[in-house]
């Protein structure tokens, strides 16, 4: 689903706070994506960011895009997690682990380790 179903799909996403555990997450194939923890459903969710098309290259090496559809923006929801000290605990040095390649496997790891499973797809 976008992101836009998935706020639809469930309105106390849209209305609940939020806990981001970083926007610049890679795969091996170099899609980004961003993780976060809605507190209201206790869902941890990944946004998956296509790699993009590349518009203009700058000067310096640098990649300019235009902007993103949202109907491109992919939800995946990983699984839930009761409370935000458990999210903490099962992501303990996301920071660390972001930029490198394929963290998004890592992530899949720690879950797995936890217990946390997936949701049945509908």
């Amino acid at each position: 689903m976008d992101i836009e179903q998935f706020y639809s799909a469930d309105e106390r996403r849209r209305q609940s706070a939020e806990v981001e555990f970083g926007t610049n997450w890679f795969d091996a194939k170099g899609s980004r994506y961003e993780l976060s923890w809605v507190e209201d459903t206790c869902e941890l969710y990944a946004m998956f960011e296509p790699v993009p098309e590349v518009d203009v290259w700058t000067p310096f090496g640098d990649a300019e895009v235009s902007d993103v559809a949202v109907d491109s923006l992919t939800v995946l929801i990983l699984g839930k997690v009761d409370a935000r000290e458990d999210v903490e605990r099962i992501l303990a040095g996301w920071e660390d682990r972001m930029a490198q390649p394929e963290g998004v496997e890592w992530i899949a790891g720690q879950l797995q380790a936890a217990g946390v499973t997936r949701p049945q797809a509908d």
